[in-house]
């Protein structure tokens, strides 16, 4: 075709990039017009569809011709601009050059270059209309949906597709389309937000079990039953398994023996062989996952079934026994495989007996260890604590209360780890011990901002294979060993305890700190998940109550800021205020705003 040339001729019509230009100038370089002004390109930049003359792009009018036709008829063949423009329009003039090029740009019946055309075959065509049709309708789709989403209104066969953003909300993935669709940054909060918003999740749903990794329901395995073999009987003694009111995992009680504290644990190492699969994903868990909505176990339902102590007229036990001088000293430790008959009671209940029989009497006994503790840096912060229960769908949030009965308790189950860790680091079997280095700066915290600062400081208990210090607690040698139903390193210390008394080997040094570390990291993601749902469910509860008003403690002062504590929720918030409130400053506040998914409320100081 001899109108194609290296230098178009003024007035011709040309393709630059994917536009009609009509060329200006010639030079060293081209001037070319395009629709929004004029540019300068070189001549490699440039394609000739027509010479001309065309002095205005407003006449590169839509064309009336036979396009379809001619495809008919050159179908399989090639062509070119010129002939293909004179065939569909009976004419080659830079209206009918654009209109031809438009049609063989599409790609669908036509192909290639202006100088060398291809009418694609019917086959091919046909299968391409399908899919372009095909991809056509998908986006009308698409565009339908987000349009839904924009809206809030989402049809039922939209769930499908939200759970592409339901997978960023858990974490689970880094993008989402839909979000980014619709213009928000793709960010696991803004998803959450977005599927509340749409009805997909419920305004109240917690994310974060999912989001931190975490199984959210039991495990189901068969357990094994209890074998039979010798244990001491201890039935004689009244014991008494005394925790929250409502908990469903009994798993240690305490007995008094004339001078002699008993702590009895459940024997879960009775059920769980070291080898075992439900010790594996006991492993694999790390710990129970307590939630306001309720509990996930790391053991088999039916193992704390069998073994929660008084949940069975009689339960088997791993039972230690000791004696505490006037010192504080534990004395003549003794561990066994026992029977014990356990009677269930709650802190409230005995906080009213604590002057009374046996509470007494336990009272007596735990109070030298305590007063030795307490000697030895034990660090007692009585920061604010609250419980959190969902119930019926409502979010209830009680202050717990600084109870003897806990502390009574919390000293009877300390002894007992003492004993355990004690015991087998005089005979050599390897478990883990819990240690916690001295934090930085030791003074006394006696006010609820002091409390706080120093908390900061704490370094965090690790498990370690030899004993060492634990400052928060003042003792020279701990390990972890009344809650083997609860918490994985607890059960491996039964374990090794039991694999001891039967004469059986137990797991080497190596062996247990693989599986501990193995499970810490499982346990590390369970606390997480704990942590970001009770502050999930606090937020609930302040939008569902949003003319709350409470108490902040000022812990903490900047120069534009103040940070508070609420005790009624155990809630720290940055708080603005205009004057310069003193540390431990009562003020009080009325709840502004809140965003759920962000876990984010905002305070405002009231008078």
């Amino acid at each position: 075709m001899s109108t194609y040339q290296s230098s178009p001729p003024v007035n011709s019509l040309v393709l630059y990039k994917v536009r009609p230009a009509r060329v200006v100038s010639v030079g060293e370089k081209i001037e070319i017009e395009l629709d929004g002004g004029n540019k300068r390109v070189r001549p490699k930049d440039v394609e000739l569809l027509h010479p001309g003359p065309l002095h205005r792009l407003a006449d590169l009018a839509p064309q009336e011709g036979e396009l379809h036709a001619a495809w008919e008829l050159l179908e399989g063949s090639e062509t070119n601009l010129k002939d293909l423009a004179e065939l569909a329009f009976d004419a080659f003039t830079p209206a009918t050059a654009w209109a031809a090029w438009q049609l063989v740009s599409e790609g669908l019946i036509f192909n290639g270059t202006p100088a060398q055309i291809q009418a694609r075959p019917r086959e091919a065509v046909e299968r391409d209309r399908a899919e372009r049709e095909a991809k056509a309708a998908e986006e009308r789709d698409w565009q339908a949906f987000l349009e839904r989403m924009a809206a809030a209104a989402p049809a039922p066969e939209d769930r499908d597709r939200l759970r592409e953003v339901e997978r960023l909300a858990h974490g689970q993935s880094e993008h989402s389309r839909i979000l980014a669709a619709l213009g928000h940054q793709q960010t696991p909060e803004n998803a959450h937000r977005a599927l509340v918003q749409v009805g997909y999740w419920h305004a109240t749903h917690n994310p974060y079990p999912t989001r931190c990794g975490v199984p959210t329901r039991d495990p189901d395995l068969s357990v094994p039953a209890l074998i039979e073999e010798e244990r001491l009987d201890l039935t004689h003694l009244a014991a008494y398994a005394i925790d929250d009111e409502g908990n469903q995992d009994p798993d240690d009680a305490i007995s008094v023996d004339g001078d002699r504290l008993w702590v009895h644990v459940a024997d879960v190492a009775a059920l769980i062989d070291a080898e075992s699969e439900i010790e594996r994903e006991a492993r694999a868990r790390g710990a129970n996952l307590y939630l306001p909505e309720g509990v996930v176990n790391m053991l088999p339902a039916n193992v704390t079934d069998q073994l929660g102590l008084g949940l069975q007229p009689i339960s088997p036990a791993l039972s230690f026994g000791m004696l505490c001088d006037a010192q504080g000293e534990l004395l003549d430790i003794q561990v066994h495989r026992t029977w014990v008959r356990v009677e269930r009671l709650s802190y409230d209940w005995v906080e009213e007996r604590l002057d009374e029989g046996p509470f007494a009497a336990i009272r007596a006994l735990v109070e030298p260890f305590r007063a030795r503790r307490h000697a030895d840096g034990a660090t007692g912060l009585d920061l604010p604590e609250v419980s959190i229960r969902v119930e019926d769908g409502r979010v209830r949030i009680r202050q717990l209360p600084r109870l003897g009965s806990r502390a009574m308790v919390t000293d009877a189950m300390l002894m007992a780890g003492v004993a355990a860790g004690r015991f087998c680091l005089e005979r050599g079997i390897p478990i883990p011990y819990a240690t916690q280095a001295l934090p930085d700066g030791l003074d006394t915290a006696t006010d609820l901002a002091a409390m706080y600062a120093r908390r900061r400081r704490f370094k965090p208990t690790r498990l370690t294979g030899t004993p060492d210090l634990h400052a928060g607690l003042g003792l020279p040698i701990y390990t972890r060993a009344t809650s083997p139903l609860r918490r994985y390193s607890d059960l491996l210390v039964h374990q090794q305890i039991r694999a001891e008394l039967t004469g059986r080997p137990g797991l080497s040094e190596e062996e247990v700190t693989a599986r501990v570390a193995q499970a810490e990291v499982a346990a590390a993601s369970v606390r997480r998940g704990e942590r970001l749902s009770n502050q999930h469910w606090k937020h609930v509860f302040l939008r569902e109550n949003q003319e709350w008003r409470g108490d902040g403690v000022v812990v903490d002062c900047d120069e534009r800021k103040v940070t508070v504590l609420i005790p009624d929720l155990a809630l720290e918030a940055r708080v603005r205020s205009r004057d310069a409130p003193g540390l431990n400053e009562r003020l009080r506040l009325t709840v502004t705003e809140v965003d759920v998914p962000a876990l984010t409320s905002g305070f405002r100081i009231l008078g």
